[in-house]
């Protein structure tokens, strides 16, 4: 893979092939942005492309160099993961023992750090020094959703490099001609910020259940009162999906919002795809701010969901709130 394969944040490669071409490396980066944007291919590219024997600019993929990193043994390539919920300091002082040694080749070491963000204030702490002197010449590259909740001292001795959501309409036209469902692919490019995001989602059988169910209880929900589809909606706990809530209520988002569209003669926008012919033909049962309600209150018991209140008692308030609007 080089910087050529992987697909958008064309403001981030720009940034890396530059300081590449001009000999600038910095000795830490912040890649910030949405999850599954791209973060971790490009980085692992860029670590390519220092190392690699034939590119001054890129990563050619087929230098010895090169062939290591792709096959996870490049001696002067270190990446850390969470363990657990955090990155703890063990990690880093790993770490810190590793980079005692001096690189192989005339190679900087370079680390990657997958969820700096997740860092305790310990492991950050230990890290900042680390990142200020370390014991051979190295190239951090810190990974985070939200660069913001690193420490301000981090955040300072680091290039932030942005990453953005990548366009929905390109990773469709990508991820149909991989194969994947036309239907469910519109769903998931609606779902996640990068390919590999969307590819996680696609490759989970619960995924096309828990689509259907939002069809279903949708579509129910404009002919039944409150009571009768909360019944209903028990099915999603008899059925094992009930850990998938979040996704049921990202997907119930997504199902109002194109009532919406039918409503503003958008149907080129349509989310559910296979079932433009029901969705146009009911989007008029309420008005505009009504379908809107429904959004909120779904925006509404996800949040309360990740604030760990009771899955089922969010799912009822969404399906008591679908039911009861007025027509």
């Amino acid at each position: 893979m080089s910087f050529n394969d992987i697909l958008g944040q064309e403001a981030a490669k720009q940034l890396l092939q530059n300081v590449l071409r001009r000999n600038a490396v910095s000795h830490a980066y912040l890649f910030s942005g949405p999850k599954g944007a791209g973060q971790i291919e490009t980085a692992t590219v860029f670590a390519k492309a220092l190392f690699c024997t034939s590119n001054p600019d890129d990563a050619c993929g087929k230098c010895l160099e090169c062939r290591k990193v792709e096959h996870g043994n490049h001696p002067d390539l270190t990446t850390i993961e969470p363990d657990g919920a955090s990155i703890k300091i063990d990690q880093i002082r790993e770490l810190q023992r590793i980079f005692s040694y001096r690189s192989e080749k005339n190679n900087p070491k370079v680390y990657i750090i997958n969820h700096a963000d997740k860092m305790t204030v310990q492991a950050a702490n230990s890290l900042l020094k680390f990142l200020e002197e370390p014991p051979v010449p190295a190239v951090a590259i810190l990974i985070a959703e939200n660069g913001q909740a690193l420490l301000p001292t981090i955040q300072s001795r680091a290039q932030t490099v942005p990453f953005r959501a990548l366009d929905p309409e390109m990773m469709e036209r990508v991820l149909v001609g991989e194969g994947y469902p036309p239907a469910l692919v519109r769903c998931a490019v609606h779902l996640a910020s990068g390919l590999e995001g969307c590819r996680e989602i696609l490759n989970e059988n619960w995924f096309a259940e828990i689509r259907n169910v939002v069809l279903q209880l949708g579509k129910e929900s404009l002919n039944r009162a409150g009571t009768s589809i909360i019944t209903a909606g028990q099915k999603v706990f008899k059925s094992g999906l009930s850990e998938h809530l979040d996704m049921l209520f990202s997907l119930f988002h997504l199902w109002f919002k194109d009532m919406i569209h039918v409503q503003y003669g958008r149907q080129e926008r349509l989310v559910f795809i296979d079932q433009a012919e029901f969705i146009s033909g009911h989007a008029s049962a309420r008005s505009t701010s009504q379908w809107v309600s429904c959004m909120d209150l779904a925006a509404e018991c996800q949040k309360k969901l990740r604030y760990n209140v009771n899955g089922q008692l969010c799912l009822e308030q969404l399906l008591l709130g679908m039911g009861e609007t007025p027509a």
